[in-house]
């Protein structure tokens, strides 16, 4: 027997992780719009401006969280080709950092905003993102939870993190331009 058909199917122990993660979300989006944009939260060193240190950031971070995907299929057997378990933690973890100083930006010089509706869905999936993040991180460690759950939260986080560089990256560079 193999020991994927001993794996329980109750999300109880999910329960925490994910009232965390919802918790952050929530947090995340009243902050954003309640706080008073600034215009300005970090210096964009080595960028000439914010929205080129955002757009870049954010596109490394996704290339980073593509290796996450496709290492995280090789872990789960699903490639046929081994990939170190290591590429999967540091591709991870340097991608999340990639999104502190963007998160940070957006959220202090910013704010959630709802103007415009691309602006309104990356606020809303950059909420959604960390929330989720959150919640993957919590579930890691948790022994009895269903097979399913690192897949789809991760899933879910990477699909967030499409749409965010979608609604922000993408557009800027099909907007103004490949600016450094």
């Amino acid at each position: 027997m193999s020991v994927s058909a001993h794996r329980p199917t109750s999300i109880t122990p999910l329960l925490v992780p994910l009232l965390i993660g919802w918790l952050v979300a929530i947090a995340l989006g009243v902050f954003g719009r309640t706080h008073a944009p600034t215009g300005f939260a970090v210096g964009p060193a080595g960028f000439s401006a914010a929205l080129p240190m955002k757009a870049w950031l954010t596109t490394g971070a996704l290339v980073l969280a593509a290796v996450q995907v496709v290492s995280a299929m090789s872990m789960w057997g699903k490639l046929g080709v081994s990939i170190p378990p290591a590429v999967h933690r540091w591709s991870g973890r340097l991608a999340f950092l990639l999104t502190i100083p963007v998160a940070f930006h957006c959220l202090y010089a910013l704010g959630l905003q709802y103007d415009v509706p691309r602006v309104l869905a990356h606020s809303l999936l950059g909420c959604f993102f960390y929330g989720l993040f959150t919640a993957k991180m919590l579930a890691l460690p948790k022994r009895g939870t269903p097979g399913w759950t690192l897949p789809v939260i991760g899933g879910l986080a990477f699909t967030a993190l499409v749409g965010l560089w979608l609604t922000s990256s993408f557009w800027f560079f099909t907007t103004i331009g490949f600016k450094v």
